[in-house]
């Protein structure tokens, strides 16, 4: 079995895929956690474009809000991916479901992780998305260029300690950098604890 099979196998097997209705009410969004089939897997991420009103510029993956006709998170994260990013949901193949991260705005978001093919032809919607990114997923199973921030929560203002990782010429921050520790932690056996990376200064 190849390293990537192994890779995907392991995520299958920690993630259920029983594809939940949704439910509940409050801001969710579902996300496509997308890895590409190849020797090196990449994950798809996307610089956000500058005039959103939620997180400008910032690097996630692609993803939104749910909208009433979607049926569950799975529905909302392939439309989305969709729209943002040219990624047909007929090239997408479910790997499992990350349990729901609560974010500093306010949103549930649901991660859906999936395999795609290495070479999907995908193209930003530049009214979404400034720029596409596909990135190693090994990457991010450095420890040395992880880093942890004391910000404070925007519910009560205690400190809490907010992982991100540092890229060339970004940062990816807050629950897209919180989503690709939990999957290299399962899928690469990492390992990684936040408790113990780099403090840096707000």
């Amino acid at each position: 079995m190849t390293t990537t099979a192994r890779l995907f196998q392991r995520l299958q097997a920690a993630l259920p895929l029983e594809r939940p209705a949704w439910d509940g009410s409050g801001r969710q969004a579902g996300v496509l956690v997308a890895l590409t089939d190849e020797a090196e897997p990449r994950v798809l991420l996307g610089r956000r474009a500058l005039h959103l009103p939620l997180h400008p510029g910032e690097v996630a993956f692609p993803g939104g809000k749910r909208e009433p006709a979607d049926r569950g998170p799975w529905d909302t994260a392939l439309r989305e991916a969709e729209e943002e990013v040219c990624c047909l949901p007929d090239r997408v193949r479910p790997l499992g479901e990350l349990a729901p991260l609560c974010t500093r705005s306010g949103f549930t978001i649901h991660p859906c992780v999936a395999v795609i093919p290495a070479n999907l032809p995908l193209r930003a919607d530049p009214s979404e998305v400034a720029e596409l990114l596909l990135l190693p997923l090994l990457q991010f199973a450095d420890a040395s260029a992880w880093h942890v921030r004391n910000m404070p929560d925007p519910v009560d203002g205690r400190p809490v300690r907010v992982p991100h990782f540092r890229l060339r010429r970004d940062t990816v921050w807050g629950t897209t950098a919180r989503v690709l520790l939990l999957l290299v932690n399962l899928g690469l056996q990492a390992e990684l604890d936040s408790l113990r990376f780099t403090e840096e200064d707000a």
